[in-house]
């Protein structure tokens, strides 16, 4: 059987035109979505224009992809797909006979529907400026029901809008709409906020400003922001515990911490960072043990899905965890629970680097960016080194370069950040700097900051 969610979302009707096409133009509102012309205003009552969901929580809707879409391109569409299920309940599965069904096109634009309108429904995604994962979302975010943030109906508290920087055939783009905002606060950061110059004819001037702080970012097309999927799944009434987070650095923890953990649950973590790399470390961490740890785990992966490499496979039990570094801007963390599993599961926080990674070998070289080079202003760079158990990490061999005004290296004899540091911070000249482990885990930091740049170091390790 199907289960309809509960939530109904009330949309309301704008026009809103951005190609060139008269036809197209006068079927568009809100610059991305697709009406009919007996369709201008939605009132969703009754959950017919939501996805159903099926018996086993999962919300599945269909889709086709066109096929002048390149291999890359169709990689690129699923791939934005996947968070959807990673992040939540909603499943993009290939079109067989269903009757409803999602047809992605690269016609003229990027535009949606909003929610399911039934039979074959378009989404258009044109090859040139559409295939990007925000841009992507944005569309299929449309799909399962939502608006434009800057829309809804509480949003004169949050920015201000310009209208004198926007010509009279664009101004409906900016009427507010009669929205149910799912009991979440304003989202500066959602993939369904238009940037701040949007629609502009003005140039160097804003139609959409935020308050009170007008440098807030918003407009980001990098994906899915946190309050996002916590409102797919409230409206979609998923399963509570995922959470998407593109803040630099934070805090996360598994649902009910420090109580024990629910059971027979699927939780998914995903980090996406604008740039660089993702240095986790779980604070505390008590999930049931079992053999080969098949039951109840956490695993992570190099990547925003489940398709991308594990960098840490299935772990449970208690005690500390050795932190890891994505090779990526993205990490997915997932846990998985059963119906017997006790434990109070794990806090976690992350944060952004620049260089470093994790390094498993029991002998190994690494040095800082550019070297023999001067390093660049500005660096945080995190080695973890780990060699097999009952083993020490030396002799731990640094070469230094002249100078390290302000820049340090610290070495931290254990699994975490948090571990002591192994004698002192280290900067100036050395022509060598011999170190010894008493574990076989060391947390290596280079740290450099906005003044002068020195060549830096190049180091050796070896497991004894």
């Amino acid at each position: 059987f199907y289960r309809a969610p509960k939530y109904a979302f009330l949309f309301g009707y704008v026009h809103f035109s951005t190609v060139k096409n008269v036809y197209i133009l006068n079927l568009l509102i809100e610059g991305d979505i697709w009406t009919k012309n007996t369709r201008n205003a939605i009132i969703c009552k009754n959950a017919s224009c939501f996805w159903p969901m099926s018996s086993n929580g999962v919300v599945y809707i269909p889709f086709t992809l066109d096929r002048s879409y390149s291999p890359l391109d169709k990689i690129t569409i699923t791939g934005a797909m996947t968070d959807f299920y990673s992040k939540a309940c909603i499943q993009f599965i290939p079109w067989t006979n269903q009757k409803d069904y999602v047809s992605i096109e690269p016609q003229n634009g990027c535009w949606s529907s909003v929610g399911k309108v039934g039979g074959k429904q378009v989404v258009s995604l044109q090859r040139d400026t559409c295939l990007f994962n925000g841009v992507i979302q944005h569309e299929l975010n449309h799909v399962l029901g939502f608006l434009h943030e800057q829309s809804r109906s509480d949003r004169d508290q949050h920015v201000r809008i310009d209208w004198q920087y926007i010509s009279p055939e664009y101004v409906n783009n900016f009427q507010k709409i009669n929205t149910n905002n799912l009991g979440t606060p304003y989202d500066y950061t959602s993939v369904m906020h238009y940037p701040r110059d949007a629609f502009s004819n003005t140039t160097n001037e804003y139609t959409i400003t935020p308050i009170p702080n007008p440098n807030v970012t918003i407009g980001q097309r990098i994906g899915l922001s946190s309050i996002d999927i916590q409102r797919i799944n409230l409206l979609y009434q998923c399963n509570p515990c995922s959470t998407s987070m593109i803040e630099k650095s934070g805090n996360f923890s598994s649902a009910k911490y420090p109580s024990q953990y629910p059971a027979n649950s699927r939780c998914y973590f995903t980090i996406q960072l604008p740039a660089d790399r993702v240095l986790l470390q779980f604070n505390s961490f008590s999930v049931q043990k079992s053999l080969g740890c098949t039951t109840d785990y956490v695993r992570v992966y190099d990547g925003s899905s489940r398709s991308s490499p594990v960098i840490m496979n299935n772990t449970c039990g208690s005690g500390p965890v050795i932190p890891i570094i994505s090779s990526t801007s993205a990490m997915l963390v997932e846990f998985v629970t059963s119906a017997k599993g006790k434990g109070t599961g794990f806090t976690a926080s992350y944060a952004s680097v620049q260089c470093g990674g994790n390094m498993n070998n029991t002998s190994g070289t690494f040095a800082t960016p550019n070297y023999p080079n001067v390093y660049p202003v500005n660096v945080i760079c995190d080695w973890i080194i780990t060699v097999p158990a009952m083993k020490k990490i030396s002799p731990f061999n640094v070469e230094f370069a002249p100078g390290c005004i302000y820049d340090y290296l610290v070495v931290f004899d254990g699994p975490s950040l948090n571990s002591p540091i192994l004698n002192n911070k280290y900067c100036g000249i050395y022509s060598s700097l011999k170190l010894t482990s008493s574990q076989n885990v060391v947390v290596v930091q280079f740290y450099s900051d906005a003044s002068d740049v020195f060549p830096g170091f190049n180091a050796t390790y070896t497991a004894i």
